[in-house]
């Protein structure tokens, strides 16, 4: 499968643009769409609570919670489409994965703000593998200390990122919002829960 692989300082980065072939990825868009329990949680940010600029849903294996920005998510059990994917994408990073947290950008002014995935019970240096499905999004690093280091992908539709070495130490990303017209788009996020 082709890959290409970023050569930035103290991050391991790979990127799989074919991962999934484009009529499974439709399928997938148009399932998932439909099929997960999607909800727009609030999160606190400088002590005020203000929603999500998206939706979100969250799957683990059983006794498995995830709390981020104060957020407790309760899990819903994988259904058999995401089951069939971690396992791909198990197979393809030879890592474990024990949860999937779904992200739903419904246009361009959906987004995720600047952060890294570094929470501690994601463990010491975490492999976060991210599908996307649908609308291309620009998804951008920066590095924490040089202002210089800044990299950016266009995740299309089907692709696979995969985030591991000490890059959450190093490095924040985002997916900012978007002027273009762009079709919704779907992310899923495989990690490892300790």
């Amino acid at each position: 499968m082709k890959s290409e692989s970023f050569s930035l300082p103290d991050a391991e980065l790979q990127y799989f643009p074919d991962f999934l072939n484009p009529e499974k990825a439709d399928f997938l868009l148009e399932k998932l769409l439909k099929e997960i329990p999607w909800k727009q949680q609030n999160i606190k940010l400088f002590g005020k609570e203000i929603p999500q600029p998206r939706l979100t849903a969250f799957f683990a294996e059983k006794g498995i919670s995830y709390t981020y920005s104060g957020l407790q998510l309760k899990p819903e059990s994988f259904s058999a489409e995401l089951l069939e994917l971690k396992q791909q994408t198990e197979n393809l990073s030879g890592f474990n994965f024990n949860t999937c947290l779904a992200n739903l950008y419904r246009n361009g002014n959906d987004s995720m703000g600047w952060h890294a995935d570094d929470e501690k019970v994601l463990g010491e240096n975490p492999v976060i593998a991210s599908i996307s499905l649908g609308g291309v999004r620009s998804f951008q690093f920066k590095h924490k200390t040089n202002k210089n280091l800044k990299e950016k992908i266009d995740l299309q539709h089907g692709s696979l990122l995969i985030m591991e070495g000490s890059m959450q130490h190093f490095w924040k990303h985002q997916l900012p919002k978007t002027k273009k017209e762009v079709a919704s788009r779907i992310n899923l996020t495989f990690r490892k829960v300790q």
